[in-house]
């Protein structure tokens, strides 16, 4: 099947459409032949940048947060094929407010996917991260339960497929450590958490080619994932870059090593050890069956109590306790 498809001529739906991947996301949309792209966003400025870049786009500002306001939204454009990007994503934030990471990262999904069934998308893509396998921040242990939301749907969905996709670090999009690394290297000196610390990394144009190709590439119920090789050294990295910008590391640019922060991990993995990845028909693309815990409607019930209170303590002991479960109790 052509990976262009799903998409031309279908009315598609970008939450978070004025970020760094749902703008090229809506880029790439246009040139498929999406009928009309609906850019969702809190925040107006990217959007409205984007939106100049495409006759075919609507702008909706809004918050995933809002069922009231995004049933209004999913009711007027009925779209076919949703990609849900829109989350916190910033680690330490996320550590200090994990309220906030309970209201947009886990209730938002569960608006938006709630949403898509009920006004007949066929198909939903989530964007989630290498951070919600064994998760040890908040952000990734948000994404990792709706990972196991969004499965525990495709099992009971008569129409709409779930398709969730995990991303390596994107190079070059907001908050990403490489355009930091330029600009410290600028000011004379570069922080690095730890000698050893490594992660995957991606483009955006790759990133966006795993969003459309997963449609094709993926089942309902399955996880997506770009082979980005082998996961490289931040320290490596960093000592690059200042040779690049014609700098000596360690003489003309000092480099400051300042441990783990909160949440980190020195590596990343893209599966967990119970996941058997596949290869698809897709090049460098493969996937997993996805999986989830006994009880989950009831513990995410409890997370959105806590989260209403701001109890943050109750958040990090629940969501740690949800990721951390025996996967014995895992379906595979």
């Amino acid at each position: 099947m052509d990976s262009l498809t799903p998409i031309r001529g279908k009315v598609c739906m970008v939450t978070g459409g004025g970020g760094s991947i749902g703008s090229e996301l809506v880029r790439q949309l246009d040139k498929s032949g999406a009928e009309k792209i609906i850019i969702v966003d809190i925040y107006e400025n990217g959007a409205y940048y984007v939106r100049n870049e495409t006759e075919r786009a609507e702008v909706e500002i809004a918050s995933v947060r809002d069922y009231a306001k995004m049933d209004y939204i999913m009711s007027a454009y009925r779209p076919s094929i949703v990609f849900h990007a829109a989350a916190h994503k910033h680690v330490p934030f996320m550590e200090r407010n994990p309220e906030e990471a309970v209201k947009n990262n886990i209730r938002g999904t569960e608006i938006m996917a709630e949403l898509s069934e009920k006004y007949g998308a066929d198909s939903f893509v989530f964007i989630s991260t290498d951070k919600a396998v064994e998760p040890v921040s908040v952000m990734g242990a948000s994404k990792r339960v709706s990972e196991m939301m969004l499965y525990d749907r495709a099992l009971r969905s008569k129409h709409t497929a779930f398709i969730t996709v995990r991303f390596g670090n994107v190079i070059g999009s907001e908050g990403s450590v490489i355009p930091l690394f330029k600009k410290q290297i600028e000011r004379g000196e570069v922080t690095v958490t730890d000698r050893a610390a490594s992660r995957y990394f991606m483009t955006v144009p790759q990133a966006v080619s795993l969003v459309m190709l997963s449609l094709t590439a993926a089942k309902n119920g399955d996880v997506a994932v770009f082979d980005m090789g082998e996961s490289k050294n931040i320290l490596s990295i960093a000592e690059e870059l200042c040779r690049k910008a014609g700098k000596e590391p360690y003489k003309d640019v000092k480099i400051k090593f300042i441990g783990l922060r909160k949440g980190d991990k020195l590596s990343e993995k893209l599966f967990y050890d119970f996941e058997n990845p596949e290869r698809t028909d897709h090049d460098k693309i493969m996937r997993v069956a996805g999986s989830s815990v006994k009880n989950l409607d009831a513990a995410v019930g409890m997370l959105y109590e806590m989260a209403r209170v701001n109890d943050r303590e109750g958040i990090v002991k629940l969501i740690f306790e949800i990721t951390k479960q025996n996967t014995r109790l895992w379906r595979n």
